[in-house]
């Protein structure tokens, strides 16, 4: 097929991969502006524009696409005399505009890291990890005017490991989102995949993250601070105060106490870091719970190990974390 990609992120790497391995014509990528980033700001490009030079496919990155007449031309003179096939659409970061829904014969094809409709929006992996879900995976769907509302096409689930990060279970749902594309294709174009409507009753939003998203509030249950620690990698983190000092957590374990924590509290024990979190409910009883703090980092220091902070800035039981 004749497909235009538009993609950012690492996300989307292994699918514009998956499609030039399965011999798909990609005239074309489309990415967002190199940007500065980093604490030097230099100027990067994205990956997906480090992949299409690697693979020696022509780059464009229009600032805006809405009413951009030279992009629009740009995609129109690809194949002047017949619609390109279907425009990919992996991680772009634009909303896609209507003319350009309505360019290709099979449509503008989403590869979303969930199980539509659950968490439509910018961060579907983080969310996921970060209300404790156990399953997850990836949707491919045809694009309308809102937001990850269009007909499915396929889905495939993964289950999300205890251990599992937002960092690490990205290139998982990537690898398999990028196969599960390539048979989206396959399947519209022998018929054998048919868009299926989403149930709009079920869906579930997950918002771009904000930098406040990851201020630890001990009210939370000890597990449900984990798994917002976990989900929130690399940014915005899991971070609190210590006497007026930022406190970076980087891993924690969440446990029940030996001993009754009031929600922030601190509690020092040999070379181990506890605090208190609010009460993990369920359908018998109310438990108090707790973390223990692994891995810190102090404002203006290095990241240590709890038994390295102890021994450098003498925490004491009953110190509190939050104010």
């Amino acid at each position: 097929m004749i497909l235009v990609f538009c993609g950012t992120p690492r996300f989307a790497v292994p699918t514009l991969e998956k499609l030039v391995e399965g011999g798909h014509s990609i005239p074309l990528v489309v990415t967002q502006p190199d940007r500065p980033r980093g604490r030097g700001m230099e100027v990067a490009v994205s990956p997906v524009k480090d992949a299409a030079i690697r693979l020696g496919i022509a780059v464009v990155q229009p600032v805006t696409i809405k009413n951009n007449v030279e992009f629009r031309a740009q995609l129109a003179a690809i194949r002047p005399d017949a619609v390109v096939d279907a425009i990919i659409v992996v991680g772009y970061g634009r909303i896609i505009p209507q003319w350009m829904i309505d360019l290709p014969r099979l449509g503008n094809l989403n590869l979303h890291a969930s199980l539509l409709p659950k968490y439509r929006g910018a961060a579907p992996i983080q969310w996921a990890i970060a209300n404790g879900e156990s399953v997850t995976g990836v949707t491919t769907m045809r694009i309308d005017a809102g937001l990850d509302t269009g007909d499915i096409l396929m889905q495939r689930e993964i289950p999300i490991a205890a251990e599992d990060t937002a960092e690490t279970l990205a290139p998982k749902l990537a690898s398999i989102g990028a196969d599960l594309m390539v048979e989206t294709l396959r399947g519209l174009d022998t018929g054998e995949v048919r868009p299926t409507p989403q149930d709009h009753s079920q869906a579930t939003l997950a918002p771009i993250l904000k930098k406040g998203d990851g201020r630890m509030d001990f009210a939370r249950s000890a597990s449900d601070l984990f798994n917002r620690l976990r989900g929130f990698q690399p940014w915005p983190g899991a971070f609190t105060t210590l006497k007026g000092k930022t406190l970076q957590v980087h891993r924690a374990q969440a446990l029940q106490p030996a001993v009754k924590l009031t929600p922030g509290d601190v509690a020092v024990e040999g070379m181990h870091l506890f605090v208190g979190c609010g009460k993990n409910k369920d359908e018998d009883k109310d438990t108090d719970t707790a973390l223990e703090l692994i891995e810190i980092q102090l404002e203006g220091k290095r990241r240590m190990t709890a038994q390295e902070f102890i021994n450098g800035y003498r925490p004491k039981s009953g110190d509190h974390l939050g104010e």
